[in-house]
């Protein structure tokens, strides 16, 4: 008996199977390539890598081999218009006093070298590196910081050569190299608002194309290296160092003295990939210094754009769980927030001012709704003070390491920091600090305000580490309605 034909469904099933066979079978099956790791370009060859053998077998590339020929020059990438003209192209990338930032710089037995066959165009290294010593004031302290070859050195690609040998062990990725002492590291302003606010300044030089929600194409810093320091002194008191630290970069990597002494008694060469230097002695040399005696406003003769730091912000108040759009627009409720030092101990309001300046800023939440937070950093935690401050439109408070904060507010036509002092005293470290981001700041001397570009000379008058600075919290709060209702926006 001959078999029974096929059903109709069973002619169906053996239909979508050999579509199914058909589409997989001629599919391909490698991961996309966006989840693929991309092997690292060999940085002596600066084209990509090509298609086909991007996904071969390859060794790890750990040197950079240069045989019998010279080895690779310090190069540039970008150069800082008007400034040093006179350097070839095989020099630096970007040299400025006390930040400086290098493609291919060496390091050999604990010495830093600058591998140039134009040694007269290399600017003199005291703007660069110094030895680190401890700052102390007058000019003999200063010469005593000056750097020697046992620090850093200037050679040729020959005289590299015989050093070197054939080539030197790389130092892949971005390096942020700090060659200061322990003396301004363990302080938060002086950390965040110094330390890392000129690093990121100075590298975003690169690609200042930085779009408003904060994206960059600059990859994130591999390592923080501090050749001067041990493990234990980097942190502060209110361990707001790491915080800012593993928020910016979760993935960075940090070496301390140890480690520069492992490489230097290697006997063997090293070789930066992109090294940023910070040096607080040589930007201390600078012209911006002079004017405003903060290190890292030598960085902003670089080319930067106006939202330079929203990469560092928002990634800070991600990691404190608010969007990085918290803060922002000119409709919205606006937040003044009142840093208070009042059980500090030192540089404190006259009691019955601060009194005062409260029931002042209350009056404002009751008449104009504004939303009025009086805090003590000293009692917050760390999560609390970052969101507080992200959210806050209207800063204040006396000179001092809480209005550090600021940082993490959110620049807009209304974002202002105020700030009181006594009289005739005045310090640039918060004001630079705010006009760096594209805030408005104001000081305070009792009912006097004051701001750019009519600023005082810094001076630290008897009672400004005191504790009887006078406010007038009527003229305090008469600014904050005025800064609120965009005056300056008006077209008269």
């Amino acid at each position: 008996m001959a078999p029974a034909p096929p059903t109709r469904r069973e002619v169906l099933i053996l239909a979508i199977l050999l579509v199914l066979l058909f589409f997989f079978g001629n599919s391909d099956t490698s991961p996309p390539m966006s989840r693929l790791k991309r092997p690292r370009p060999n940085p002596t060859n600066s084209s990509s890598t090509p298609f086909h053998q991007a996904y071969t077998p390859h060794p790890i590339d750990t040197r950079l081999t240069w045989g019998s020929s010279p080895p690779p020059e310090t190069t540039i990438v970008a150069h800082v218009p008007g400034l040093f003209p006179h350097l070839p192209k095989t020099l630096l990338l970007i040299i400025l006093v006390g930040w400086t930032v290098f493609d291919k710089l060496y390091i050999f037995k604990g010495v830093v070298y600058v591998v140039s066959d134009h040694p007269s165009s290399v600017p003199d290294v005291q703007f660069i590196y110094s030895k680190a010593l401890f700052i102390k004031e007058g000019k003999e302290e200063e010469h005593s910081r000056l750097p020697t070859y046992k620090e850093i050195r200037v050679i040729s690609t020959r005289e590299a050569k015989r050093l070197f040998g054939t080539g030197a062990q790389i130092i892949d990725g971005v390096t942020f190299l700090v060659n200061d002492p322990p003396q301004f590291i363990t302080h938060y302003y002086h950390w965040s608002a110094e330390l890392w606010y000129g690093f990121w300044r100075t590298y975003t030089s690169l690609a200042p194309s930085i779009s408003a929600e904060g994206n960059t194409t600059l990859p994130p810093a591999r390592r923080l290296l501090f050749n001067h320091l041990d493990n234990s002194h980097w942190r502060d008191y209110a361990s707001m160092n790491q915080w800012v630290v593993r928020a910016s970069f979760p993935s960075v990597t940090m070496e301390f003295k140890d480690d520069w002494l492992d490489r230097a008694e290697m006997g063997k060469a090293f070789v930066f990939e992109r090294v940023v230097v910070a040096d607080r002695s040589a930007a201390m040399l600078s012209y911006n210094f002079a004017r405003y005696q903060r290190t890292a406003a030598a960085a902003f003769a670089l080319p930067g754009g106006a939202n330079w730091w929203q990469p560092i912000r928002n990634n800070v108040i991600e990691f404190a769980g608010l969007s990085p759009d918290v803060g922002s627009g000119t409709t919205g409720t606006p937040v003044i927030t009142y840093i208070s030092r009042q059980k500090w101990g030192r540089r404190m309001l006259i009691p019955e001012h601060h009194d005062r300046l409260v029931e002042e800023l209350y009056k404002l939440r009751d008449t104009y709704g504004y939303e009025v937070n009086v805090v003590e950093a000293e009692n917050m935690s760390r999560l609390e003070q970052i969101r507080v401050a992200a959210r806050t439109t209207i800063m204040m408070g006396v000179h001092g390491n809480g209005l550090t904060s600021l940082l993490w507010m959110k620049p807009t036509p209304r974002s202002t920091v105020i700030e009181f002092f006594y009289p005739q005293g005045f310090a640039h470290d918060y004001e630079y600090t705010t006009r760096g981001l594209g805030m408005v700041h104001y000081g305070f001397w009792n009912s006097e305000s004051f701001t750019s570009p009519g600023m005082p000379i810094p001076k630290y008058v008897q009672g400004f580490q005191g504790n009887e600075i006078p406010i007038d919290g009527k003229a305090v709060a008469e600014l904050c309605v005025h800064r609120l209702s965009l005056n300056e926006e008006v077209d008269d």
